[in-house]
């Protein structure tokens, strides 16, 4: 019997192992809060499926998503990644991969860890919703909305409320699969 997902991921084989595997689930290692991140804000006016395919190619001309050597990043790295077709090329997002690097770690030396910072908006665990319809779902919330404001002071770029509660949702901040859905239980 075939298992009852989010309908969001239907349809897709990539789609439905990253719903299956990664989306939801908590995360608390400060290495892949970064790499979503960086992905998510390179979504701003994008489909996530877009970055999604393209997360192998971030992967490579990102250095494994290694924050110290990005934060180090050069104007010659940065004219190499506007040369990349693989990735979005964006002058405006190159940049801001760049400069969140380099507030990540700032966020770091404050807190110890990213993790520490940004988990501390949700008390550490989870927040569940009880989402019927993957439809129903705020694009953003209050929270996301604070959470932006407190980033954006901070001088990171392409943080609006829409893609920190994309984030939220990505790293499990929140637990936005429906009710109906196997992993819903499981995050």
């Amino acid at each position: 019997m075939k298992k009852q997902k989010c309908g969001w991921c239907l349809g897709d084989d990539l789609y439905e192992s990253y719903h299956d595997q990664e989306w939801g689930k908590p995360v608390y290692d400060d290495q892949t809060l970064f790499e979503f991140l960086i992905l998510e804000t390179m979504q701003a006016g994008l489909s996530w499926i877009t970055i999604l395919r393209k997360r192998q190619n971030y992967f490579d001309a990102l250095d494994q998503f290694d924050v110290q050597k990005i934060a180090a990043y050069d104007q010659e790295k940065q004219e190499e990644l506007l040369q990349n077709a693989g990735i979005i090329r964006h002058k405006l997002k190159v940049k801001s991969i760049i400069n969140n690097a380099q507030l990540f770690l700032e966020v770091q030396k404050e807190y110890g860890s990213f993790s520490k910072f940004i988990w501390r908006y949700v008390d550490g665990k989870p927040i569940n919703n009880q989402l019927q319809n993957y439809k129903k779902a705020s694009p953003n919330t209050a929270l996301s909305d604070q959470i932006s404001k407190d980033l954006k002071k901070r001088g990171f770029k392409f943080v609006g409320p829409t893609i920190i509660y994309a984030f939220m949702q990505a790293t499990g901040m929140v637990n936005d699969h429906e009710v109906s859905c196997f992993r819903y239980d499981e995050v």
